[in-house]
């Protein structure tokens, strides 16, 4: 069995452990390389994973190896030149959310692997949760009729407080490598949500501010109203909240009914019908994970699915970008078209 050669262009970005794991875990797959200017990364993916091509930046590995896959693990600000360099050579891309940390990084991704006819996927890892997945989908199928409402709350007590590695936090809480503060790092999953449910809004109306952190940050605490021809999207971020959500997360109104997830579970209100509790089904064939599910689609040109689509990710970075601007300004601000 041939097997797809996946190099790793730099490793600042946590998720990318949980993400290798799931590589090393694919018969088609084998990581080769990677690259990151911190020496402690470099050997935690060799005594890890046993990647022994390493090299002191992503640059020189692209440049380098021949590879089939890069698994992109940069700052948020990073990725454009990453799928651009790439898509250079032919090389398919799969990146953490979000997208980017501007809208012009993120239509710079979108069109260096549509010029280059490479295949290009942001890994959200509400994707892979059967019952925001299945959730999403009961809307599309029409369950609750036509949605007009959908509200997502993405919130923890911060990244250092959570355990986050610094070489996480520290971009996380830089304006520019990140975009903003909690603003972009947890609105980012509700725009995402609404993009792939509702689409491009007319105008969101954003706010963000520190709040509660006794340290510096962009922001901590932020929100994005969205404000669609016959229904609305609301996103909710938090860096300061200790205790879990407890209301149903994310939840939809529609005009025959409403459906949300509370506690794992699906809860399905349908006009004139009894409330549901649905236990949701395991995922898909082909998409239980982001490797998995990029693989899957590279092997059948099959399109990559829901808010994963680089098309659905480039939207929601224009909410985004038009949230922060409506933040920064006072005003609301009309997302851009592709």
């Amino acid at each position: 069995m041939s097997k797809y050669r996946v190099g790793i262009a730099a490793m600042v970005h946590d998720h990318v452990w949980g993400e290798l794991n799931h590589w090393s875990k694919l018969p088609n797959a084998e990581l080769v390389a990677a690259g990151d200017v911190n020496e402690e990364l470099r050997e935690k993916v060799k005594s890890e994973y046993g990647v022994t091509s390493l090299y002191k930046s992503w640059q020189e590995m692209v440049e380098k190896e021949e590879l089939d896959i890069v698994q992109a693990a940069a700052e948020n600000s990073v990725g454009a030149e990453i799928v651009e360099a790439c898509a250079a050579k032919g090389i398919h891309v799969i990146t953490e959310k979000p997208m980017a940390a501007r809208l012009e990084q993120a239509n710079r991704m979108l069109a260096a692997a549509e010029k280059a006819g490479t295949r290009l996927l942001v890994n959200w890892p509400t994707a892979w949760q059967p019952p925001i997945y299945w959730m999403l989908e009961m809307i599309h199928a029409g369950d609750i009729g036509e949605p007009f409402y959908l509200k997502y709350r993405a919130a923890h007590n911060g990244p250092k407080e959570i355990g986050c590695s610094e070489y996480f936090w520290k971009w996380l809480y830089d304006q520019e490598l990140n975009g903003a503060g909690a603003f972009m790092d947890y609105c980012c999953y509700s725009a995402a949500m609404n993009s792939y449910i509702l689409g491009l809004p007319r105008r969101c109306i954003g706010f963000r501010a520190k709040l509660v952190k006794d340290y510096d940050v962009p922001d901590d605490n932020a929100a994005i109203l969205m404000h669609y021809p016959h229904g609305m999207g609301v996103a909710e971020a938090s860096w300061t909240q200790k205790t879990g959500t407890w209301s149903p997360n994310p939840i939809a109104y529609g005009s025959e009914g409403s459906v949300g997830v509370l506690k794992g579970k699906i809860v399905l209100h349908q006009e004139g019908k009894e409330p549901r509790e649905i236990d949701p089904s395991p995922m898909p064939v082909g998409y239980t994970n982001g490797p998995e599910h990029f693989i899957h689609c590279i092997e059948t040109g099959e399109p990559i699915r829901g808010t994963c689509d680089p098309e659905i990710s480039r939207d929601a970075q224009a909410i985004l970008e038009a949230g922060l601007l409506s933040a920064d300004r006072g005003q609301p601000v009309s997302p851009e078209p592709y």
